[in-house]
């Protein structure tokens, strides 16, 4: 797929199919997640794919909407705040370093023809207790993985003219 296709066409998808993941997809997902830059390369970060079903339910438990579980995969971002790169006043720059890695990995798999929904919304210290996560790794971030089986929603956007200034 075409970059600005990719970028045009990538939504949040709320409803998946059971249809499994090719491999070679889920090398290519892996290499653009390994490719995304960070601050001073450190690469704070592991990404686990999941398609354990047992380790899939305890994800579940904690993010308890079904269509979760529906996907094949569940993508979990863990940063570490100890390791990342810091700013000058020391403050961590790991949501950054994460959100960069995560929307290589939302991409490249909608390049691969996979849907996609970058979730925040869970009670950290529960999410990082049922993926056996402790400090100084947190998880940031899910997804689930897989197929849609459900059309984009239209969404309203508004004009790069109101989000985008161009100083010349």
């Amino acid at each position: 797929m075409e970059f600005y296709d990719v970028i045009t066409t990538r939504r949040s998808i709320r409803g998946y199919q059971a249809d499994p993941i090719p491999e070679a997809s889920l090398q290519r997902i892996a290499n653009a997640i390994n490719l995304a830059p960070s601050a001073c390369n450190r690469q704070p970060w592991r990404f686990e794919i999941v398609m354990n079903p047992e380790y899939r339910a305890r994800i579940g438990a904690v993010y308890r909407q079904p269509w979760l579980l529906d996907a094949p995969a569940i993508v979990l971002a863990i940063g570490n705040r100890d390791t990342c790169w810091k700013r000058l006043e020391g403050t961590p720059v790991i949501d950054i370093d994460i959100a960069i890695a995560m929307e290589h990995m939302v991409l490249a798999a909608t390049a691969e023809g996979l849907a996609t929904c970058w979730i925040c919304a869970y009670d950290q210290a529960r999410m990082n207790a049922a993926a056996g996560v402790t400090a100084p790794w947190e998880v940031l971030a899910i997804s689930p993985l897989g197929y849609g089986n459900v059309a984009p929603a239209a969404i309203a956007r508004k004009s790069p003219d109101e989000t985008v200034t161009i100083i010349r």
